[in-house]
């Protein structure tokens, strides 16, 4: 079943009037005592768990509830398309790393809001996501000038039966999982559970390498938070307003699509081995590094694509994946006019891994 039931299609953000003065519509007292005696379970607030996805709702158990909210204080529930903010129903090690964004809604009252997807990819889609306070919101839950609303980029990876990535071995070949019973379920490739664990492998992989890197100062998307299969992560984009007071959600281009000037390319070619620089010097190679992984952000170029990392260290095919992106990436700027060195770059990038 879809994560947000009756999710709309469309990627338009209608811009909330925050300036119009709304009436009070406080419950009377009688209201209140009625709402007590109807008060609903958790679970039925927040909607399906992330985990549950592909399930039926009705096996999703109280452990899949996030915080209790004050139905006295907020009666309003999310709409269609919507969820409650699933920000303080994962645990903290499951959120991106401090000092938080001050971008980032931390609120409970907030809603996710499904606007569209963005990206179809070979082992996951990602999703355009809204996390914003309603309007009749009670105050107080968040410290003053918090934000009320942000944007967010929602990456579910499939199960491995429906995925369309089968190179998974030269990327995970010396991984391993906290349980060691984890580990041998996932070597048994006849396991329910092994699958199981398989699936959330490239969702943990991906979310702790986005940690490590932006941590370190890598051109990564900040990572707000993982929950089962679902990594939530910033939207690198921009967003359009229309002459009818819409506002537009336009993700950033892919690198392969630029044609920049000379001056622009060789800044370009400075943040990317920055960029790879950080990831060797914390013993990683990216794995699939190319133009169609890298954002063009204006100036600024932004990697991502993470999930098949590669340990410079426990992977015996390492040194192969790492020299296969610095070819890859260094074709696309001789291309255009730059006069760079694949092998170098390797070299140089062995060196400050090792």
């Amino acid at each position: 079943m879809p994560r947000f039931p009756e999710a709309p299609k469309s990627l338009l953000i209608q811009a909330a009037n925050r300036s119009t003065t709304q009436p009070s519509t406080r419950p009377t007292d009688d209201e209140l005592r009625t709402a007590r005696r109807a008060r609903i379970g958790r679970e039925e607030l927040e909607g399906p768990h992330p985990s549950t996805l592909g399930a039926d709702p009705s096996e999703a158990g109280p452990a899949h509830a996030g915080p209790t909210r004050d139905l006295d204080q907020d009666l309003v529930e999310p709409g269609p398309g919507q969820r409650w903010s699933t920000w303080r129903s994962v645990a903290k090690g499951q959120r991106g790393p401090e000092p938080l964004p001050d971008w980032l809604v931390t609120r409970d009252a907030a809603f996710d809001t499904e606007l569209g997807i963005l990206k179809t990819g070979k082992e996951a889609d990602a999703f355009l996501i809204e996390r914003a306070v309603p309007a009749s919101a009670p105050s107080g839950d968040t410290p003053p000038g918090g934000a009320e609303r942000c944007l967010l980029v929602a990456k579910r990876y499939r199960s491995l039966e429906h995925g369309q990535f089968h190179r998974g071995t030269e990327y995970t070949e010396g991984r391993r999982t906290r349980r060691t019973r984890d580990q041998r379920a996932m070597e048994d490739r006849k396991s329910a559970w092994g699958r199981a664990v398989s699936a959330t492998q490239w969702a943990d992989a991906e979310f702790v390498a986005l940690r490590n890197l932006w941590s370190a100062g890598a051109p990564v998307p900040y990572p707000v938070q993982i929950d089962g299969t679902e990594v939530l992560m910033e939207f690198v984009g921009t967003e359009v307003t229309d002459d009818a007071g819409g506002v537009q959600a336009v993700a950033a281009p892919r690198l392969t699509r630029q044609r920049p000037s000379d001056d622009l390319l060789e800044s370009y070619w400075e943040q990317l081995t920055d960029g790879m620089s950080v990831l060797a010097r914390l013993g990683f190679a990216h794995g699939d590094l190319s133009p169609y992984n890298i954002l063009a952000d204006g100036e600024r170029l932004v990697i991502i694509d993470l999930p098949q990392v590669v340990d410079l260290v426990a992977n015996p095919f390492a040194s192969d994946v790492l020299l296969r992106d610095c070819r890859t990436v260094c074709a696309w700027f001789t291309a255009r006019g730059l006069d760079v060195d694949a092998d170098a770059l390797f070299a140089d990038l062995l060196g400050q891994a090792l």
